[in-house]
């Protein structure tokens, strides 16, 4: 299985014209971070995370050519805006693409993109089947999935173990049922904010607290904002377990 980061930053880790900070002034590739995003590869089976506002640049620079379903986390922008693009897909490979989402989510994907889910769809809307995961795990293709709740402040969202990989996104707790399903875990990606605390996400010591309560063999941090600090810098601070991600890392599994 390969996995690509296609973004690893928040709307506080994209470069700000004008923000004289370290990070946004770096020349180093791996601080210009835009909005979270990952791709599973397996079997010529495509399975997107989420499709934020840079989604269409980002399946360019990557060179995805194939998406077979998408699973979302929840419903705010940066994680839903750029659904709209899914529409190529659609037409290379003459079929509509499944998406994946939790109550809240469908609910809110629907209100933003009534043109595509009218009864009658707007001539060339992207072609979308929206289903409800109700937390319960499904098969996609080669991949077993299991949908499990967290919390991004009081929001309940969702996560994924995907075959043996975790992936949490915007979470800042964790229910306790929910760690019966991190047994084995080959991986595990979360998100590590920055620093300081803050009320709806992980900050680092939280993140790394959590990387050795899971156990996994390798966790990898995304979600970062330019807050955080230099990628080189912040890497030298971590376990040799634990790694920082950065658009376009691709992972073999």
């Amino acid at each position: 299985m390969k996995v690509t980061f296609l973004g690893t930053g928040t709307s506080q880790g994209v470069p700000v014209i004008g923000c004289d900070c370290a990070v946004c002034l770096s020349k180093d590739e791996k601080d210009n971070r835009l909005r979270s995003s990952i791709m599973f590869e397996k079997e010529g089976y495509g399975l997107l995370v989420d499709t934020g506002p840079d989604f269409r640049y980002q399946m360019l620079r990557a060179q995805i050519s194939r998406i077979d379903a998408v699973l979302m986390t929840h419903f705010h922008n940066d994680h839903i805006a750029g659904l709209d693009d899914i529409r190529p897909f659609n037409f290379r490979q003459g079929a509509s693409i499944d998406v994946f989402a939790d109550e809240l989510t469908h609910k809110a994907l629907e209100h933003k993109y009534d043109y595509v889910f009218d009864s009658e769809p707007y001539p060339g809307a992207p072609k979308v089947n929206l289903h409800h995961h109700n937390f319960e795990p499904f098969s996609l293709g080669p991949f077993e999935i299991s949908p499990f709740k967290i919390y991004h402040g009081k929001l309940p969202i969702t996560a994924y173990r995907v075959d043996d990989v975790l992936y949490m996104t915007d979470v800042k707790t964790i229910p306790e049922e929910a760690y019966r399903l991190f047994d084995d875990a080959d991986i595990l990606i979360i998100n590590a904010l920055r620093r300081e605390e803050h009320h709806s996400h992980l900050n680092l010591s939280e993140a790394l607290d959590e990387s050795e309560r899971i156990g996994a063999k390798k966790t990898y941090f995304m979600h970062i904002s330019h807050y955080l600090g230099l990628h080189d810098e912040v890497k030298k601070e971590l376990p040799p377990e634990v790694d920082l991600a950065y658009d376009t890392l691709s992972i073999e599994i």
